[in-house]
């Protein structure tokens, strides 16, 4: 069990657009459907519906696509907005484009662990490093939309929802490279105590506290 004792990083408060929007991300990667919904529904007010639909398109990566459609149908019901006619940035036309593009973003989260990071992946299968590189970091994680901090952000509460302490680990740092502060990521765990238990809240908590003063 973990106690009020742990040491915890300062929280900076979340604007309270980005607030929602963490949850809705979160929700997404790891509550149930009915959950994910009344979060979705409790946000409208108060997030860039664009914003919404880029963390929807993003969440594929995290939560496996079968989620990623429940929450774009889920979406539509709460929102009422119809999907765009086209999006030109979604066509694999270019791809060396997304190479480039997602080569320089991993490269911002990843910092000074980039170059390993290839290794390390390429190690486990060329194709999920050609992958992550191209449909990740640069087909979806570099489109316009959400700056990268908010994107990690994102990411953030999507791997602590669904229980993923390596990825988690990792986009700390993916958080703080794109920009955001250590109060912020702070704020973000904050932000999903009614979706994370709290003994992993508690170990989620001193992990950031680890990463912070690296």
């Amino acid at each position: 069990m973990t106690t009020g004792a742990e040491a915890r990083t300062s929280v900076a408060p979340l604007e309270a657009g980005l607030r929602k929007l963490v949850r809705i991300a979160g929700a997404i990667a790891g509550s149930p459907e009915g959950q994910m919904r009344a979060v979705m529904s409790d946000a409208i007010d108060e997030v860039d519906p664009v914003a919404v639909e880029e963390i929807i398109l993003q969440s594929y990566l995290f939560a496996g696509f079968p989620r990623a459609l429940n929450a774009a149908r889920a979406w539509r019901a709460a929102s009422g907005r119809p999907a765009p006619e086209a999006d030109p940035d979604a066509s694999g036309a270019n791809l060396a484009f997304w190479r480039a593009r997602g080569e320089e973003t991993c490269a911002v989260v990843y910092g000074d662990h980039y170059e390993k990071l290839r290794r390390n992946i390429r190690e486990l299968h060329p194709a999920l490093d050609e992958w992550m590189i191209v449909d990740g970091y640069g087909k979806v994680l570099s489109r316009p939309g959400v700056d990268l901090r908010t994107r990690e952000l994102c990411v953030v509460a999507a791997c602590a929802v669904s229980g993923q302490q390596r990825q988690l680990h990792s986009h700390f740092h993916g958080a703080l490279n794109a920009g955001a502060s250590a109060g912020e990521v702070a704020a973000v765990l904050d932000a999903l105590t009614d979706l994370i238990s709290r003994d992993d809240l508690g170990r989620y908590r001193q992990l950031l506290q680890k990463v912070a003063a690296e």
